[in-house]
């Protein structure tokens, strides 16, 4: 395993170019693998993630050549996937196999999907419910768990309103819905990110949306539906940005220009966040590309005030939390962290692990069963301490970013962990950061 020791820093200077959006990436390699014809997608996520959405993908016959960060597939059109002679891994991916469960449930053919020891402890069954009401047949470990034996097949369109915000089940119910016979609905109870019907436009697939509903006609036994292939450029991952606003925000004199961020409007509610937190982020060179918004974001230090995130803004949020939480000991008034049960199954319990890092590094944290609270700067300064990520990537940086304005240094544990969502992290910031 891999340690990083993380110096304190003095500011932030200079620019920083993002790994692509892995959202848009899995998406993107799924339906070019649905398509007909040779897609190329640049700026593709190097994240281990979304190469676990290739393999798959590869696994079921597509073509898959990747360059660098170009990669292009090769797809045999919507009924061209072929079943795979070993079961399908999606690794640490919650985001593969959810949302490939929802393609695999309308194939004539029984596939198993699987992934790591970290992805097999996390549920479900909010993506087999849906898909079973569909058609499919689903065996899952305790009917909830990773590995998945789905045997798809004819499917029927459903009306489905969802218990709870995500845009993974929404995605995986639109994704079955394109093989089904009829009008697939999914009514969301609150607004989550959009990039599944975004691609399904881009690839030639009509999608009906208002407000928080949205339609889709599937191609039954036999639709005319075709997706056809295009060229993409997918862009930079605003979660990945999260780390550098964060950093930036820590340090009066800091300066920093982060390039080619995805700013979707289901997605840049962190931006609104960190501006209601008293963070400085001008946005520049805003532009459309295949639907998708993307831009410039010049950060400046700044002194951030904390406060309360909660409700509705938690899942539009959701991946960003623990940069937040790990940021609360440098705010004037701390941050309280409230209906963000959702933390407790993503790749690590990352209410329990916040707090356990929090508390090394000298933090007066409270857990909550939803949520945490953390004390502001009053209650002392951090310092350096070791850093046990247990695997996630989303904390292994957040308390990279949190050593930069301690006292000390900071060793992370397990810091290759990383490279799950955003490979060159250190690197990047051991370019920028000055000391």
């Amino acid at each position: 395993m891999s340690k990083q020791i993380i110096h304190p820093a003095t500011a932030l200077s200079g620019g920083v170019l993002m790994p692509g959006d892995k959202s848009i990436s899995h998406r993107y390699a799924m339906l070019a693998a649905l398509a007909e014809g040779t897609s190329e997608l640049r700026n593709f996520a190097a994240a281990a993630d979304c190469h676990s959405t290739l393999g798959c993908m590869k696994s079921l016959g597509a073509e898959v050549k990747v360059d660098g960060t170009t990669v292009r597939v090769t797809g045999h059109g919507l009924r061209g996937l072929k079943s795979s002679w070993r079961a399908l891994d999606a690794g640490n991916s919650g985001t593969t196999i959810r949302l490939l469960s929802g393609i695999l449930a309308g194939q004539n053919f029984k596939t198993t999907i699987s992934g790591d020891e970290s992805l097999q402890k996390r549920p479900m069954k909010r993506v087999v419910g849906p898909l079973r009401e569909m058609g499919a047949e689903i065996k899952a470990r305790d009917d909830n768990f990773a590995p998945l034996e789905i045997r798809g097949g004819k499917l029927r369109a459903l009306d489905y309103k969802m218990p709870m915000a995500s845009a993974q089940v929404k995605s995986a119910v639109l994704l079955a819905g394109l093989f089904a016979e009829g009008e697939t609905i999914v009514t969301e109870p609150a607004r989550t990110r959009d990039h599944t019907e975004l691609a399904l436009e881009e690839f030639g697939v009509p999608v009906e949306r208002n407000a928080r509903v949205t339609r889709i006609h599937g191609a039954g036994a036999n639709g005319s539906i075709k997706l056809a292939a295009k060229n993409l450029n997918v862009p930079g991952d605003i979660s990945s940005a999260v780390f550098f606003i964060a950093a930036a925000s820590l340090f009066p004199e800091s300066s920093v220009l982060i390039q080619n961020v995805g700013l979707n409007p289901t997605r840049t509610a962190i931006l609104d966040v960190f501006a209601s937190m008293g963070a400085s982020i001008q946005i520049h060179s805003v532009q459309s590309t295949h639907g998708e918004v993307v831009g410039d974001l010049a950060v400046k230090g700044a002194s951030l005030k904390g406060g309360v995130i909660s409700g509705d803004t938690i899942p539009l949020v959701i991946d960003e939390l623990p940069m937040l939480a790990a940021l609360g000991p440098y705010t004037e008034e701390g941050i309280e962290i409230r209906d963000a049960g959702e933390l407790r199954v993503k790749e690590s319990d990352r209410i329990t692990v916040l707090v356990e890092n929090l508390r090394k590094m000298g933090a007066t944290v409270e857990e909550r069963p939803d949520g945490l609270k953390v004390a502001g700067r009053s209650a002392g300064k951090l310092r350096g301490a070791e850093i046990e990520p247990h695997g996630d990537h989303r904390i292994a940086m957040a308390f990279s970013i949190a050593a930069l304005a301690a006292d000390g240094p900071t060793t992370v544990r397990d810091a290759e962990c990383a490279g799950v969502s955003f490979p060159s992290f250190y690197e990047d910031l051991n370019r920028v950061a000055e000391r």
